[in-house]
């Protein structure tokens, strides 16, 4: 079967186009809560997340609505960051996690994120089944069946305590200033406490949500009031994060950025020095392949996936690795949390830079990056990509100019109706004129 609501990290849509409906998301709540409570004897228990949109109010309580119709009990988290959604499922014990946030998009967006009892993305089958269900008439049990619902008041200050502990003990920030851009999203509470209680100077921006403003001109897809503020302040560091906090995106001293693939070598690279090593990273087809080249100097097996972070934790869980993520931000420890956290990977990345004594700038060092250059291209109508002959033909073209030392890649974006065309090569005006030759071609065909 073929999931038809499910893309590749939940439900995602602009607010009042279906699916992304009050009507559609109560019997989602519906379906979710009869599959993912379906072996968990008396604790039928799923805790709800959310982000800082506006519309977050109203699918909070169709979930809700649909959750308890089923018989399942529902702990209200408030807004509270994806990855604590995640965690908190584990801590509770809970049947499951529910997020409702659009992650980065803008405000007019939203989704549903689900996570299983281990805390870990839903496998295909199990959305499969809650499809399935979806195409069901919604039952709704009898008063002495239905589910009860309660306010966890403390869901933050357990989170901060979870970031915290991810530490040794004992480390201390203390020294560091640092500026963190909230993205006025899910990690405005969560994420100041957690700097300043470990002991940094921390200039906040960014953490002041209305509604309508989360992802609006900040955060981890806008860098430049970060860089701006890092510099204006003499901080030693900034932190962006995105709007439901499990994405990060960093400025070192000088107002430069340092994405996730280097990032990730930053760890990775910190890791390697430690007794217990890093026996491997996963990436994607995204991943810069400077990064690959710095991890293999160091002796770290690499290994790239199709894009989300759902695909890296299943080659994680494969290998037996702790260490992936992506170039947008998506860094994955799952050492320490089993899906992308933002807070947990800008902790461990000052944790490097910390105990080998350099600045974000000096870590990064050790990986030069290939120029690499991202458009998107938005479709109006779907396309084979693989079968049109003139899209075939420019990149064929521009893999023959790049030789063995650059690489194209074209993909149909998960969450949005978008085209990604991706160039990367040793000359950055190559790249440049390649990537905006083939992304011509891909408009011609989609308009």
């Amino acid at each position: 079967m073929t999931k038809i609501f499910f893309g590749t990290d939940g439900i995602r849509g602009r607010v009042g186009d279906y699916p992304i409906t009050a009507d559609f998301v109560l019997k989602l709540g519906w379906a979710a809560g009869c599959v993912l409570t379906r072996d968990s004897g008396a604790n039928r228990r799923v805790l709800i997340g959310k982000d800082t949109r506006v519309s977050g109010y109203m699918f909070e309580s169709a979930l809700e609505a649909g959750l308890i119709a089923a018989g399942v009990d529902v702990d209200m988290l408030g807004p509270m960051p994806t990855p604590a959604v995640a965690y908190l499922t584990r801590a509770f014990r809970a049947s499951a996690g529910i997020v409702i946030s659009a992650s980065h998009n803008p405000y007019h967006d939203n989704g549903i994120k689900f996570f299983a009892a281990d805390g870990y993305k839903l496998a295909d089958s199990v959305e499969l089944q809650i499809e399935e269900l979806l195409g069901q008439p919604l039952h709704t049990n009898r008063s002495e069946d239905l589910g009860r619902a309660r306010r966890i008041s403390d869901a933050v200050g357990r989170y901060v305590e979870f970031c915290k502990g991810a530490l040794p003990s004992g480390f201390s920030l203390s020294g560091y200033k640092i500026v963190l851009d909230c993205a006025h999203g899910a990690t405005y509470s969560a994420a100041p406490k957690v700097f300043k209680e470990l002991g940094a100077e921390v200039v906040t921006i960014g953490a002041a949500p209305d509604g309508f403003n989360i992802n609006d001109g900040c955060g981890s897809t806008h860098m430049q009031p970060l860089q701006r503020e890092v510099l204006e302040n003499g901080a030693d560091l900034g932190v962006a994060l995105d709007g439901d906090g499990d994405r990060v995106l960093m400025v070192d001293h000088r107002g430069e950025v340092v994405d996730g693939d280097e990032l990730i070598f930053i760890i990775a690279a910190f890791r390697a020095r430690l007794q217990s090593g890093c026996n491997g990273v996963a990436g994607t087809l995204m991943s810069n392949l400077g990064m690959e080249l710095a991890l293999a100097d160091l002796g770290i097996p690499f290994e790239r996936t199709a894009v989300g972070d759902r695909y890296v934790i299943e080659a994680l869980k494969k290998n037996d690795w702790h260490l992936g993520g992506e170039n947008s931000g998506h860094l994955l420890c799952s050492d320490i949390n089993t899906t992308g956290d933002g807070i947990i990977g800008a902790l461990q990345v000052i944790r490097a830079m910390a105990e080998r004594g350099v600045t974000l700038n000096q870590a990064k060092q050790g990986m030069s990056k290939f120029p690499q250059l991202m458009i998107n291209v938005p479709r109006v109508k779907f396309i084979d990509l693989a079968a049109d002959r003139d899209i075939k033909r420019a990149v064929l073209d521009a893999e023959q100019q790049l030789g063995s030392r650059g690489r194209v890649l074209l993909r149909l974006s998960g969450t949005e109706p978008l085209i990604r065309v991706m160039v990367e090569g040793e000359d950055d005006v190559l790249v440049d004129r390649l990537a905006h030759q083939i992304a011509s071609t891909v408009r011609q065909r989609v308009v």
